[in-house]
């Protein structure tokens, strides 16, 4: 198995302009492949590495240094990602100040696709002590200090990029997060497969949420997000207002104030379950799969003010919901970890970009609702 180590901090490796291409490599994958790493410069980007990736229709970009994150991902023409009001990212985390601005700073660098949630925290900030824990976490401002490439020999020459991210302080959580994202080429699909370790030998809490962020031209006026859903829990009042169209979307509202509810979603005889965001007149849609024995909560959120502002939807698994700790720990949600223990979960992201396939996933979404189970 070709495997390429592009950055190793412990080793003093770093590989900033890394280069392949199935073509040049002899491989005979269904639809070219190429990788590439590159260094951004300038702005609040100094210093941000990019791994960018196409495989025939499909591209997405992976960003190191903001904890593995997914910066953008597309189908041809067919963009997923929403528009931050953050024009200048992805910025580099060294001038994200979490603990600003009383907790929210996280918001200053909130650009990605898919950004993680966690690993101490995962949703709102709140202050124990001398400790602060910002809003969704560190982990998607922690730059990865171990990244590699690896291709399958054997066809279809599966591509997986892993990097290894610390959460770590002296007396307090260490763990490592191994995250990683494989590709099937000729696929309209990636899978995000983390595994989280707890490298001290006492328990560990921890919460993480995988914050999937939708915009246009897959969210606008007349989408909706269909899944098994056995409930559904307004997060207040403001998302109260909005529960008889939970799962529509409408114009962008300029000054829209953000909804969220939690669902609890049925799945299959083997936890497998999915959530479907379809676009207007149903032709194209994006899935997440994922098993509710790894990942038993799913969070929708709905801001949808105009678009320069950030008009986004997000379709948002986790161990937990996106309260602050302190709720989840009194409702006992999260995770403990064992001494060395380790969590390993996966969300399969699936682009369908014809009336055709929309319709399976439809018809999938309407089976689960039927024979499926909470």
């Amino acid at each position: 198995m070709p495997r390429f180590t592009l950055l190793d901090t412990r080793a003093d490796l770093d590989s900033p302009n890394f280069d392949w291409n199935s073509r040049h490599a002899g491989l005979a994958t269904l639809v070219p492949v190429a990788i590439r790493r590159r260094r951004l410069r300038g702005g609040r980007r100094e210093g941000v590495d990019l791994i960018e990736v196409e495989s025939g229709l499909l591209r997405f970009s992976i960003v190191p240094t903001r904890g593995m994150g997914l910066w953008r991902a597309g189908w041809g023409d067919f963009e997923l990602q929403w528009r931050s009001p953050i024009i200048d990212g992805p910025i580099h985390p060294a001038l994200v100040d979490l603990e600003g601005r009383g907790g929210l700073g996280w918001l200053e660098g909130f650009d990605e696709f898919l950004a993680r949630c966690g690993l101490e925290n995962n949703g709102a900030p709140f202050v124990e002590g001398d400790r602060v824990y910002p809003l969704h976490g560190r982990i998607a401002n922690l730059p990865a200090h171990h990244v590699e490439v690896m291709i399958d020999d054997e066809p279809p020459h599966a591509v997986t990029i892993t990097g290894r991210v610390l959460e770590a302080r002296l007396f307090f959580l260490n763990v490592e997060l191994i995250a990683s994202v494989i590709h099937v080429p000729g696929t309209a699909a990636l899978t995000v497969r983390d595994e989280v370790v707890n490298l001290r030998p006492v328990p560990a809490p921890i919460y993480s949420l995988y914050h999937w962020n939708f915009g246009p031209p897959l969210l606008d006026d007349g989408s909706e997000l269909l899944a098994p859903v056995e409930t559904v829990t307004p997060r207040d009042a403001r998302a109260a207002e909005g529960l008889d169209g939970w799962n529509r979307y409408g114009a962008a509202e300029p000054g829209f104030a953000e909804q969220v509810y939690f669902l609890d979603l049925k799945a299959d005889a083997d936890r497998r379950t999915l959530a479907v965001l379809r676009g207007p007149q149903g032709r194209r849609a994006a899935a997440l799969r994922f098993s509710k024995a790894e990942l038993p909560y799913f969070t929708l959120w709905k801001s949808l003010m105009g678009v320069e502002e950030g008009y986004v939807t997000g379709l948002e698994p986790g161990i937990n919901l996106p309260n602050p700790r302190p709720v989840e720990q009194a409702a006992g949600r999260g995770i403990t970890l064992p001494p060395h223990g380790r969590h390993v979960c996966a969300t399969t992201l699936e682009i369908a970009d014809q009336p055709d396939t929309v319709d399976r996933l439809v018809a999938e979404v309407e089976q689960l609702s039927r024979d499926g189970h909470a």
